[in-house]
């Protein structure tokens, strides 16, 4: 893969134009048979400055879920990786294209490896016995490396096969800031559910934790809370969740529809973000990530789901990499706020996908002395939406158009930041593994400190084997 576009430093005094080059050799591998099902998909770019003599960047992209299972239904093994570029400050100068020269930007990366057991007890109780192992790495010198471990036993069952089932579980995590602390946690729950109908359940939940995600030292909470499943048809469900936690009150509302030409999702969650995976530092922004939570309903084996967002990116001749809403990087636990509406309308030759998006976030710990965003803000707040519209020109030949906005503002430090962006391309496959794409992106970034605009013209070749 070849583009070319003309930018360079993303800054209002100076501005250069710039011949950019970047070479993506890369590999995808998709497996749903035998043993080990998943995905695979890693490239490597080598991106070259025409103007500055040997100046050059290298950057990894990685997107892995594997499950391999080691004994026939009782013994198993999940693998998750990820590479990708990230924000280090939520109010710093954001990037919609990796090849950019940023300061704010730094290559952050993410893997999981998590065994686990799973059976049944005579018959009376299902078992989930799980570890796992986490490590997040960063670029940058001001953020911390986090290593991460986990160990978790479930059991849930039914009471003689009726409407009353229960369940109960422990948990432990581990989690080190190389630049913080160390966060502590343990957790014992315990629910019962009853089944109104088919259709509708309700819970109830209590649990007794121990952590420090509020105190230098482990305190014990007792915590309750209630849940409710509905599924109105396979094509409808609620799902909600309320506890009443140490730090406050939490909860975790989704709502999902689809029909067999629209897909509809919203949710709402408040929670403690610990790990990387639960602050969605390197995947939120994506979006092939977008794609895959709203193609969801379409498709839910999730193999078969990832071959259908490719697919519909190649013949759309959409990036895999386009950001939608960033996040960033944080070197405490954080309290975190996320509301998400999103849509997608597939035509037969016209697609719409819109996703709004709104959350905050705030530092738990008042003991860390790790400088980061939530250490000069109270609290961060950001707020987006983008469009995404897709019309198939020809069976070979497509036109996008993708607009987007994020405002973030901080409470207590520095001045908020606004980001407007589009982009317009045309796609056209030139052969059975070749395609092409060539396009223009105008962006706008509003700030007290560092305002620019960029205007690109890109141009890329993409060849299979």
């Amino acid at each position: 893969l070849k583009q070319f576009n003309f930018a360079r430093r993303l800054r209002s005094s100076g501005k250069q134009s710039e011949l950019v080059t970047t070479i993506s050799p890369g590999i995808s591998i998709r497996s749903n048979a035998g043993r080990l099902k998943g995905t695979f998909d890693y490239s490597l770019n080598e991106i070259i400055y025409a103007r500055s003599s040997g100046a050059r960047q290298s950057q990894n992209a990685l997107n892995s879920n594997l499950l391999l299972e080691a004994v026939d239904g009782f013994a198993f093994v999940d693998f998750s990786g990820s590479i990708a570029q990230q924000s280090i400050s939520a109010l710093g100068t954001p990037s919609t294209d990796g090849s950019s020269l940023n300061g704010n930007s730094t290559e952050t990366s993410t893997y999981r490896l998590s065994p686990y057991l799973k059976g049944n007890i005579a018959g009376v109780a299902d078992y989930v016995a799980r570890y796992g192992w986490s490590t997040t790495r960063s670029g940058a010198a001001n953020t911390s490396d986090i290593r991460t471990t986990d160990a978790s036993l479930s059991f849930s069952g039914a009471v003689r096969g009726g409407p009353l089932g229960w369940s109960a579980g422990w948990s432990s995590q581990d989690a080190k800031y190389s630049l913080g602390r160390t966060i502590l946690s343990d957790r014992l729950n315990g629910a019962l559910t009853y089944a109104f109908t088919p259709q509708v359940s309700g819970s109830l939940l209590v649990a007794r934790e121990s952590n420090n995600f509020t105190s230098a030292a482990k305190e014990r909470h007792g915590s309750a809370g209630l849940g409710l499943n509905w599924r109105l048809s396979d094509r409808t469900t609620i799902a909600a969740q309320l506890e009443n936690r140490s730090f406050g009150r939490s909860h975790n509302i989704s709502v999902s529809h689809r029909t067999a030409r629209t897909a509809w999702r919203f949710s709402d969650s408040r929670d403690v973000a610990n790990t990387p995976a639960q602050s969605g530092v390197t995947t939120l922004g994506a979006l092939s990530d977008l794609l895959n939570s709203q193609f969801s309903g379409l498709e839910p084996d999730p193999i078969k789901r990832a071959e259908l967002v490719s697919r519909f990116m190649q013949d759309n001749g959409l990036s895999a990499d386009a950001q939608v809403i960033s996040n960033f990087l944080s070197n405490s636990v954080s309290l975190q706020r996320r509301q998400e509406a999103s849509v997608a309308l597939l035509g037969v030759r016209d697609t719409i996908t819109f996703v709004m998006n709104r959350g905050s976030n705030s530092s738990l710990s008042a003991f860390t002395t790790a400088f980061d965003d939530l250490s000069t803000n109270t609290v961060i707040h950001q707020s987006g939406f983008s469009v995404l519209y897709a019309h198939r020109l020809t069976p070979d030949a497509s036109m996008n158009i993708l607009a987007s906005r994020q405002s973030t503002s901080g409470a207590g430090g520095a001045s908020g930041t606004s980001l407007r962006a589009i982009d317009v391309s045309l796609s056209s496959r030139l052969g059975r593994n070749m395609s092409a794409s060539v396009g223009a992106r105008r962006v706008f970034f509003d700030s007290a400190t560092n305002p620019y605009t960029e205007t690109a013209v890109t141009g890329n070749l993409n060849v299979q084997f």
